[in-house]
């Protein structure tokens, strides 16, 4: 055992989820003013640019945790945990980052605010919100299960699989330290579910938000951003009590023969809409 690196894979988990959760913004704060300053939207760090790349950047490292984790155990079940994470990881990363480009694409920033403005206050047809789940709908289902896999969420959960590496690469791990990786997982589940909300469903926006303004504004904003994010926190649930675990090669197969061609498919589509001027 490598104690260095045994105390040390907890603490990457719980830092990377904490740290990737700043750049999604959560609330409206249009006009309203407080000690003399413009409130601006609700977001932790707001100036920062590349918010989308920070956070693919972040989240990737949160493998490490799992890896040093198993590696560091002298055990051979956490040491398979960590190997199966590692490779189911990087493999959905792939798929993940392409369907991000599309919106990125759409929006041409990559900065989370100016994509939820993006996909707020037009309409399709009158009455369709211009969100990206419409257009990228191939986009938005890649996003949605590679994000399942990146956070070990059954049916994805091979990292740990309970029935056949008597919990995986924490097996040797208890306390508070045992608690650091779970508290992690559902961190992460958290600021997956912020992402699918801003990516793909509008954000903090809604229909008729227009009308609104001010501390009225400011409200139902948050109020909008949380009903999306509890109904994908419910999703998580959801699929976690009605599909069985995959097998490894079923694991590995869907994501390299499944969702990558999808992605892919989805990033030409999305080129192509713009230049016809179906996607503005």
């Amino acid at each position: 055992m490598s104690r260095g690196l045994y105390l040390l894979a907890p603490m990457i988990s719980v830092t990377v989820a904490l740290m990737t959760f700043i750049v999604i913004p959560f609330g409206a704060g249009g006009d309203i003013t407080i000690f003399g300053a413009r409130l601006g939207g609700l977001i932790v760090a707001p100036d920062l640019g590349v918010g989308v790349l920070w956070l693919l950047a972040v989240g990737s490292l949160g493998v490490y945790g799992i890896v040093l984790a198993g590696w560091s155990s002298n055990n051979k079940y956490s040491l398979l945990g960590g190997l199966r994470s590692s490779a189911q990881l990087i493999s959905y990363e792939l798929s993940m980052t392409l369907a991000v480009l599309g919106v990125l694409m759409a929006s041409g920033s990559l900065n989370l605010e100016q994509v939820v403005a993006r996909q707020g206050g037009q309409f399709w047809l009158g009455a369709i919100p211009q969100w990206n789940v419409v257009p990228q709908i191939i986009g938005c289902v890649v996003f949605v299960v590679a994000v399942f896999a990146e956070t070990n969420r059954l049916p994805f959960d091979l990292a740990e699989a309970e029935t056949e590496l008597v919990a995986g690469y924490h097996v040797e791990y208890s306390s508070m330290k045992f608690a650091a990786f779970l508290m992690s997982e559902y961190m992460n589940m958290v600021t997956a579910s912020a992402l699918i909300v801003t990516l793909f469903f509008g954000g903090w926006t809604f229909p008729g938000m227009g009308r609104f303004s001010g501390w009225p504004l400011l409200v139902l904003s948050l109020l909008s951003f949380g009903i999306k994010l509890a109904f994908f926190l419910w999703l998580f649930v959801w699929v976690r009590w009605s599909l069985p675990r995959f097998r490894y090669d079923q694991l590995m197969r869907l994501g390299w023969k499944g969702l990558l061609p999808l992605a892919t498919l989805n990033l030409v589509w999305v080129g192509v809409a713009m230049t016809m001027g179906w996607i503005r």
